[in-house]
């Protein structure tokens, strides 16, 4: 299998587990891509009910982490989601997306009108919003914890885990992958899965793969140092050790990263970059970066935050800049499936910043597809979910998840 990130390492654990010889190849390091540079936020709160389920899921599943997987830290902290609404017709779709997550199991999401979210959340400007969608159970995670422990688990499995070791190319008869070549040698294989995410949009036609609309965007994050007078004290300090990951109506979107420190994202324009190189990860460009002045975007993000959560207007100053990138599709839904015209190989990527939160999932998924061909559905805790969202030559015509 191809890629060792959170969904790498969680597939490689799981198809280990169910009695496969898994040999992993990465390129680089484990975790050396996306899952190292994320927000790493986990939610529940999807448009469609297979998202939602299996979120679910996902969040169960790093609850019990140390337990199924192994390690002793929790990877998931539950501080919660907040989407923020400041127009009629988003909020009144907000709240009937609601109704569809309860009906789906989400027993413990609610719609704040702004009385209602003022009074829980009495940081958030009243003024600026007509209410939001709160599931206490979404959050955020370590994601070092997850693709670590991962592979920790398959290599004690007796997984094979080959780091700075990319595949080059594949042999085939028919349509058939028999074997992935390295620089080494040649790897043979009845299965091949792939888990390069941003990185596929270069492999696909070294590899052979079909092509699919995976377009790597570059996504900036800035770090916030916490002062002000809304956050300060030990009350201040529990509010802001508390506070949900927060979604203004702009799109931009914080949470705390720790005690004195707040970590922010707005999602931006940019072109797709297929050729992109591991040190391209983290080249920053100036009209993003910090040290460029209050032009820069991350002050745009700041001040954008601070339209519905003025204590963050207070704060000291931005620290730092990072970034990485999205391997993002069409619709934002990832494909979750086997290759249209290879039998053999299973393609889990695209997962348009979703790969942490989705790990647990896509991991149950690709296991599905590996030992019962092609499923049109699978059990996901108490129900039965289609498998149509995550297929390859699905109608991408439309935006299937929230972004």
């Amino acid at each position: 299998m191809l890629g060792a990130g959170i969904t790498g390492g969680l597939v490689a654990w799981r198809l280990q587990r169910a009695g496969w010889q898994v040999t992993v190849l990465e390129a680089a390091h484990v975790g050396a891509g996306s899952s190292s540079r994320t927000a790493a936020g986990i939610r529940q709160q999807f448009s469609t009910p297979e998202s939602v389920v299996g979120m679910r899921f996902s969040v169960d599943f790093y609850r019990r982490f140390p337990e199924i997987v192994g390690g002793t830290d929790v990877p998931i902290v539950q501080n919660g989601y907040l989407f923020l609404h400041a127009l009629e017709e988003a909020w009144g779709t907000a709240r009937s997306r609601v109704g569809m997550q309860v009906a789906c199991g989400l027993t413990e999401v609610v719609a704040l009108d702004q009385k209602e979210l003022v009074s829980r959340f009495p940081w958030v400007e009243p003024h600026a919003v007509l209410g939001g969608t709160y599931c206490p159970t979404d959050g955020f995670l370590h994601p070092e914890t997850v693709y670590n422990e991962a592979i920790a688990a398959a290599r004690r499995l007796g997984a094979e885990v080959l780091v700075g070791t990319p595949a080059l190319s594949t042999s085939r008869v028919g349509d058939r992958v028999t074997g992935v070549r390295t620089a080494e040698r040649e790897h043979p294989a009845d299965l091949v899965v792939d888990c390069t995410n941003a990185f596929d949009a270069a492999l696909q036609s070294r590899l052979g793969f079909t092509e699919l609309p995976i377009a790597p965007l570059k996504r900036y994050l800035w770090f916030i140092q916490r002062d002000g007078s809304v956050f300060s004290g030990p009350a201040g300090e529990r509010a802001f050790g508390a506070m949900p990951l927060v979604i203004a109506p702009s799109g931009a979107y914080c949470r705390p990263e720790n005690t004195g420190s707040l970590l922010c994202g707005w999602a931006h324009p940019t072109r797709p970059e297929p050729g992109f190189t591991f040190e391209d990860q983290d080249r920053i460009e100036p009209a993003f970066f910090h040290k460029t002045g209050p032009d820069s975007f991350g002050f745009e993000t700041w001040a954008s935050l601070a339209e519905v959560v003025p204590g963050i207007g207070e704060f000291a100053g931005i620290t730092a800049t990072t970034c990485g990138y999205y391997g993002t599709t069409p619709d934002h839904n990832p494909f979750l499936d086997r290759d249209p015209a290879l039998s053999n190989v299973i393609r889990a990527v695209g997962f348009s910043g979703h790969g942490a939160m989705f790990g647990p999932f896509s991991a149950l998924v690709v296991e599905a597809l590996a030992t019962q061909g092609r499923p049109d559905r699978i059990q996901v805790l108490d129900r039965e979910i289609p498998l149509h969202a995550f297929r390859i030559g699905r109608d991408l015509g439309h935006e299937a998840m929230v972004i």
